[in-house]
């Protein structure tokens, strides 16, 4: 049997990250971080873009939009203070129609109600940051808006804690775990762990962690799979992100064109329903309980009123054809051709919220507690920009319980 203060669940970014500022915070207090996996970043953290995100999506009121900003300048500087290279290369938002104007002008007004920098510039101002981009009239460009390695980023902080004196259990699975009156016992696949209080950070198995807990009823992870094709252009052949004019009901941002931290040029990604939760190929980590109960939620999904899913299924299909992908992303540059572009990178998988009660995506992060845990259920982009001031957030919430 093991003991400690606090129990994160979980060893991607959004754990570490909270484990570290908690012992930051609290010195004295004993921490555990538990991990399924024998390293750290194998899953969401490790697999995603790596974009630094400045924050202008999001509704100003949400969580999304109080710890994007904030958590971009912290995760630079973060970076930059420990010799992590970050790739400052900005990002424009350009229209592809006119229709899309009133669109791109609500997004910089949501980027200056959060606080973010942003300037609106004409065609010509736009290729002269980006030479082969194309927009009607204006863009959106955003300065801060930047690329790191998110592997190296999860290491770093990983690294940071064990000098800290956390202990990071890999290889050890959660189990079952009860909350009693004044710690957290949890089973492990290798014992039993006793814990003034539990961080559930588990991911794309948060929801069922929370579950166990009976906290996040109704309220169920929905897997995404999301790859990008990468350029065999020479690096450096585009200056900038480039991104098209968002939906801002669907929490897809469309497909993009991306400057990796080493100058080279992905496009994508395809968000398609995932039959498993850890779908990363055809059979690996395969469940017919998890099939069975992810088809059945997207077949929901599609038949709700209102559903964006159903609207978006058709085109989100034949992001699986190259030629049709990039034909996609060619109206954003003009001239970009499928031979530019032929090998898939290693794919992700997007734990999607998904509220039963309204057969709804849930936009925002969301964080569930109960008498004595914690549970993060949709740490979904920008989970990574934000996961400092994230957190922060939680260390809060955390004392809250005590």
């Amino acid at each position: 049997m093991k003991t400690c203060d606090v129990l994160v669940v979980g060893a991607g970014i959004i754990g570490l990250t909270i484990a570290r500022e908690i012992k930051l915070r609290w010195p004295d207090r004993s921490i555990m971080v538990l991990e399924k996996e024998a390293d750290v970043a194998l899953h969401a953290s490790g697999r995603n873009s790596g974009v630094l995100h400045a924050g202008f999506y999001y509704e100003p009121s949400s969580l999304k939009a109080k710890l994007t900003s904030t958590g971009n300048l912290q995760m630079h500087q973060f970076c930059e203070e420990r010799g992590i290279k970050v790739n400052r290369c900005g990002k424009l938002v350009v229209t592809t129609s006119p229709d899309e104007l009133a669109s791109l002008a609500k997004l910089y007004e949501r980027g200056i109600a959060n606080g973010v920098t942003l300037h609106v510039v004409t065609e010509r101002e736009a290729r002269e940051i980006e030479p082969r981009v194309h927009t009607i009239e204006r863009a959106i460009y955003s300065p801060n808006t930047s690329s790191v390695d998110p592997v190296l980023v999860t290491r770093k902080v990983a690294e940071e804690c064990e000098n800290l004196g956390i202990l990071l259990l890999t290889r050890e699975a959660f189990i079952e775990g009860e909350e009693q009156q004044s710690s957290v016992r949890v089973t492990t696949s290798l014992g039993v762990v006793i814990a003034g209080a539990l961080i559930n950070a588990a991911g794309l198995y948060a929801d069922k962690v929370a579950h166990i807990f009976g906290v996040g009823a109704g309220l169920q992870l929905q897997p995404f799979k999301g790859l990008y094709l990468y350029a065999n252009e020479r690096f450096g052949s585009l200056r900038t992100h480039v991104y098209p004019v968002p939906d801002l009901r669907n929490p897809f941002l469309g497909v993009h064109f991306t400057v990796a931290v080493d100058g080279h040029v992905m496009v994508g990604p395809t968000a398609t329903p995932a039959l498993w939760r850890e779908q990363y190929g055809w059979r690996g980590g395969f469940s017919i309980h998890e099939f069975a109960e992810t088809t059945r939620t997207l077949v929901e999904l599609m038949a709700a009123p209102g559903s964006t899913i159903r609207k978006s299924a058709a085109s989100e299909a034949v992001k699986y054809s190259k030629r049709l992908l990039v034909k996609q992303a060619a109206r954003l540059i003009p001239g970009t051709t499928v031979q530019q572009f032929q090998r898939w990178g290693r794919p992700g998988i997007r734990a999607q919220l998904v509220d039963r009660s309204t057969m709804a995506l849930v936009n925002d992060f969301r964080i569930e507690k109960g008498s004595r845990s914690i549970h993060i259920l949709n740490a979904v982009s920008p989970a990574f920009t934000s996961s400092l001031s994230f957190a922060s957030l939680v260390a809060d919430e955390l004392d809250q319980l005590e």
